[in-house]
């Protein structure tokens, strides 16, 4: 089976989000795709981010019409006797170690692609044992406009990077296609990108907007009900 693994906040989880899922998994035919919303992400520390179950709750509206989409726990933090351990709360979730976790579970024939947006990409030989996560698994990531394929050579970690007389020729030519090297093997969506980001959301929730444009209906409910993003929630 071919494997999606699909990481990140998720807060919430947008029309984005949906749009990179779907086109994962009809051009590369994905059997399956798992959401993973992360408790403690290494890489997003500013912005302080809704409850976790609150996160996976919308996860879980918006995959609900999906057969293959599943909401996933597997970077859920754990419960001892109704509380939370706070050892697991403070350590960062890192995805060599979900791609390992999900590995345990699946056929040594089965293979995992892990899902990710080019920004996302750009900073990868800065991740947690970025060269074995290229071991691991072949990423699909969500292109756009601006970047070429040289740039995605050149953000691989160091030891994967191609020298830069081999990559000099691509710097004009649009990062589409795969890319293929030795321990690497990269797919590009393009066509998928919209310009949709939680920030924008949690603006037009403080504003009063409607969040239609952003996010499924049933999220957009959820976040209202729930009164999420609104800062004077948190006095409520």
């Amino acid at each position: 089976m071919n494997i999606g693994l699909f990481g990140g906040t998720f807060d919430p989880v947008h029309r984005g989000h949906m749009t990179l899922a779907r086109a994962a998994l009809e051009r590369h035919k994905l059997n399956r795709i798992y959401f993973v919303p992360a408790n403690n992400p290494p890489h997003k520390q500013r912005q302080p981010l809704a409850p976790f179950l609150h996160r996976y709750a919308m996860l879980a509206l918006a995959t609900a019409q999906e057969k293959a989409f599943v909401p996933s726990l597997l970077e859920a933090p754990e419960e001892v006797g109704g509380s939370v351990r706070k050892e697991r709360v403070l350590k960062p979730n890192y995805t060599i170690d979900t791609v390992l976790r999900l590995k345990q579970s699946l056929k040594n024939s089965d293979k995992i692609f892990l899902l990710i947006g080019i920004d996302a990409f750009a900073e990868i030989a800065t991740w947690h044992q970025a060269e074995g996560l290229f071991r691991e698994c072949e990423f699909v990531v969500a292109s756009r406009p601006g970047y070429s394929l040289a740039d995605v050579a050149n953000a691989l970690p160091e030891r994967l990077r191609p020298k830069p007389e081999v990559t000099r020729p691509f710097r004009k030519q649009a990062a589409t296609g795969d890319l293929v090297l030795r321990g690497v093997t990269v797919h590009l969506l393009d066509g998928v990108h919209q310009p949709v980001s939680a920030t924008a959301i949690r603006q037009a929730v403080a504003a009063g907007k409607p969040l239609g444009r952003f996010v499924d209906a049933a999220v957009a409910d959820y976040i209202k009900k729930m009164r999420l993003y609104k800062q004077s929630s948190a006095g409520d």
